[in-house]
């Protein structure tokens, strides 16, 4: 596979506006021929499915609600959600999961919001991409209860120990690397020697966590290569590899091969 897929990447948000098709023209440049788009909250969605719309097959769209838009009133945003999902097809359900990093005071409903999406995830037979900003673990126990042989997905934003890397491992999940993979502190050195090829796809969450060195700066899917490159680098394996093995992960785990490759 001589091209890349960016897992994860929220190029709707307003920080693209002024330049989204440059944005677009680069990352084809850099060997970018997928942008999958992860879902925020019912006032994403629109703008997500234009950005879909006008990509000409370039970007394709999850459909999910994020822990951090959960509050007492997340039924409304689960109902809008499954209107969706059960109208047309999304590549996944997501971005779902639980975060502890910027508020603890909607944490049970966090819970019920993932497990709902968990099942959704099931029924229509599509991945799930997993939010777990300082809840890795009790994120991992959430879908070990839940696992069977229709679920799979990734932990997006990886970042976690070499224990909690072989959990999601064992589940058959996949791990999405970015940009914090080329931080001096990242701690990623350490555990992705000891992380197979075959559970590792790409993302670079842009416009966040851009890699070395356009740390600060907004991120954008031409950055790929970069974190490929260090992907490499870690493993000690060739980049060609890191581009082949990734990018079949991607197309495997988000059943890419019915879309058209640009």
């Amino acid at each position: 596979m001589s091209y890349y897929i960016d897992t994860h990447a929220h190029i709707y948000l307003e920080e693209f506006d002024a330049d989204r098709n440059d944005v677009f023209s680069r990352a084809v440049e850099g060997s970018v021929k997928k942008i999958l788009m992860p879902n925020i909250d019912h006032s994403s969605i629109d703008r997500m499915l234009e950005v879909e719309l006008k990509s000409n097959g370039l970007c394709l769209s999850m459909m999910g609600l994020h822990p951090c838009s959960v509050n007492k009133d997340f039924e409304k945003e689960l109902y809008r959600v499954e209107e969706w999902i059960s109208k047309r097809k999304f590549i996944a359900i997501g971005e779902t999961g639980t975060d502890l990093y910027w508020d603890k005071t909607y944490w049970e409903q966090q819970v019920d919001a993932f497990k709902i999406q968990l099942r959704w995830a099931k029924q229509y037979k599509v991945p799930i991409v997993i939010h777990s900003r300082d809840s890795l673990d009790q994120t991992i126990d959430l879908v070990e209860q839940l696992k069977d042989d229709n679920l799979n997905g990734v932990f997006h934003c990886f970042t976690g120990s070499e224990l909690q890397a072989k959990r999601v491992a064992d589940l058959g999940f996949y791990m999405g690397i970015g940009g914090v993979v080329t931080f001096k502190n990242g701690g990623l050195d350490k555990v992705l020697p000891l992380i197979d090829m075959d559970r590792i796809v790409l993302e670079t969450d842009s416009p966040y966590l851009a890699p070395v060195p356009h740390r600060g700066k907004r991120n954008e899917p031409a950055y790929i290569p970069a974190i490929a490159n260090k992907v490499a680098e870690i493993k000690q394996v060739s980049l060609e590899e890191v581009e082949r093995v990734t990018t079949q992960n991607a197309i495997k785990l988000f059943q890419l091969n019915e879309y058209q490759t640009n």
